[in-house]
């Protein structure tokens, strides 16, 4: 046998791999916490806390089964703070005959590590990270097999409900008689309702911190040292999922979408960290929420469920597939052509619209929003705004706890940004601030009037939407589903368009201090 090095990347602390079934003494694994992972993009000092403690975590796991493990921590002397020195240092001072490392799910690691190999003098090979439901090219080849040109994610969707055979019935019909409950899934919260109370982990970080800190990592965000409430073990992660399915997925469907002050959690899983960095695996996770749905079916609605399970399986899927079937020229799209400068509020939460100060300081605090705050609210309004979309993508990728890549660049330049020119969204996902004040109760208390256009106190989201709509007016005239919209401001008075117009000028040569 020859004597092997096997890569370990931070994202990938799947303990039921293959590659752990069994300790072997000719081989090694490597974890690395490295400057090259934490600087490529400014990230939320929570989330770099969160990668480090999973993986050291992991570390201890894995060796109480007697697997051999490298690691190094981000202020080791030895670590030269990349991957490829400290691989080819650790090969020639051990010995190894072999490398090996699974698929990354980052273009640029990708490159990296085929690169790598090109120049070591070893065997090299890569295996699958046995985490998806589906292979790197499998979503590019199902719709180039269909002659698709547009890639909806609802037919792929139920191609892997089929595929996998879930929430079926025998003759792969889907159960309660709809693919899709996306219409029952958009309840506001009631004034009187109020949410369970959120399931926090209580640990001190303040080593971790403080390690960090002196490696001078600059971070962004705030984060409690002497609580720190992310799970970041296999563990906690579990006790999470289980929290989910008993507390949360009753009324989950409902209200995915709302949003309320004060209320940063809902009935969300916040299980994304634990998937992403495959502590969890999806499938254990979906399988998990149906087999609770169907042991309590008179207490849980199928559109519970679906609403739930289509995230997985339908929607994180095919954000994957996306990435790979598109990437490298996927991060330079900018259909729109927008270059707008990325306000400097959304690194303070210090704005007068409350629905932004809500999503931004909320990230700031806990590194997390869920997908309609990030999607119609920040999303929403750095789309409105023109904002260049690299540098919405850079903002993203680095607050959230969960976002990598693969999954933070569809989402955002595709879905949220329409930078693609609706390869991910039919249409563009803007409003007013009309559907914010459906959504949520962050209206109510806003310094801004929700139903002012024109004025000191008229809401940016009002003026900045007919201006979205107004400047790129020859691609919406061609877009079907927009056509409702252009049809309302083609016959609004003219007087008043330029009322709209010049105020959405005001606002964008303004836009640190709305």
């Amino acid at each position: 046998m020859k004597k092997t090095l096997r890569l370990v990347l931070g994202d990938q602390l799947n303990q039921q791999h293959s590659w752990f079934k069994n300790s072997e003494k000719h081989v090694s694994y490597v974890l690395m916490e490295l400057r090259s992972e934490t600087d490529y993009t400014q990230h939320h000092i929570q989330k770099v806390v969160s990668f480090f403690l999973a993986m050291q975590s992991f570390v201890e796991d894995i060796k109480t089964k007697g697997h051999r493990v490298v690691y190094y921590r981000i202020n080791d002397d030895l670590n030269k703070q990349n991957f490829s020195d400290n691989i080819k240092t650790l090969i020639e001072k051990q010995g190894f005959e072999r490398f090996e490392y699974q698929l990354p799910d980052e273009w640029r690691l990708d490159e990296q590590l085929k690169s790598l190999c090109e120049e070591l003098k070893i065997e090299c090979n890569s295996v699958d990270s046995e985490h998806f439901y589906t292979e790197r090219l499998e979503m590019r080849d199902f719709f180039e097999k269909k002659k698709s040109k547009s890639w909806l994610m609802e037919s792929f969707y139920r191609q892997m409900r089929k595929k996998h055979d879930l929430l079926l019935e025998a003759d792969d019909k889907p159960i309660g008689g709809k693919w899709n409950f996306d219409q029952t899934n958009r309840k506001k919260l009631p004034k009187s309702h109020k949410p369970t109370t959120p399931k926090l982990f209580e640990r001190d970080v303040t080593e971790v911190v403080e390690m960090i800190h002196k490696a001078q990592v600059k971070t962004i965000g705030n984060v409690d040292a002497k609580h720190f409430v992310w799970p970041v073990t296999r563990e906690e992660g579990l006790e999470m999922l289980d929290f989910f399915v008993e507390e949360c997925l009753p009324l989950f469907g409902d209200f995915q979408d709302a949003m309320a002050v004060g209320e940063w959690s809902l009935y969300h899983s916040r299980l994304s960290f634990l998937m992403n960095s495959k502590i969890l695996s999806p499938k254990e996770v979906v399988n998990r929420v149906i087999g609770h749905w169907e042991k309590n079916q008179d207490k849980i609605d199928i559109s519970q469920v679906e609403g739930f399970v289509r995230q997985i399986i339908g929607w994180r899927e095919y954000m994957r597939g996306i990435y790979w079937a598109k990437m490298p020229h996927y991060e330079k799209e900018n259909q729109l052509n927008h270059h707008n400068q990325l306000p400097s509020f959304f690194w303070t939460g210090k704005t007068k619209m409350n629905c932004m100060r809500q999503a931004i300081q909320q990230s700031l605090d806990y590194s997390y929003a869920h997908h309609i705050q990030r999607l119609m609210v920040t999303g929403n309004f750095a789309l409105l705004a023109g904002i260049e979309p690299q540098q919405v993508d850079d903002w993203y990728l680095g607050i959230y706890v969960d976002a990598i890549q693969w999954v933070e660049l569809p989402n955002t330049r595709g879905m949220s940004q329409w930078a693609d020119g609706g390869l991910v969204a039919t249409k563009p996902y803007v409003s007013s601030a009309n559907y914010i004040d459906k959504m949520s109760d962050y209206c109510g208390s806003c310094f801004y009037s929700k139903k002012d256009k024109i004025g000191e106190k008229a809401c940016p989201f009002n003026s900045l939407y007919w201006n979205f709509i107004d400047r790129h007016l020859s691609i919406w005239e061609k877009n079907h589903r927009m056509g409702m919209m252009v049809a309302n401001w083609k016959k609004q008075d003219a007087v008043q368009k330029v009322a709209v117009l010049e105020q959405a000028k005001k606002v964008l040569e303004n836009l640190d201090n709305v």
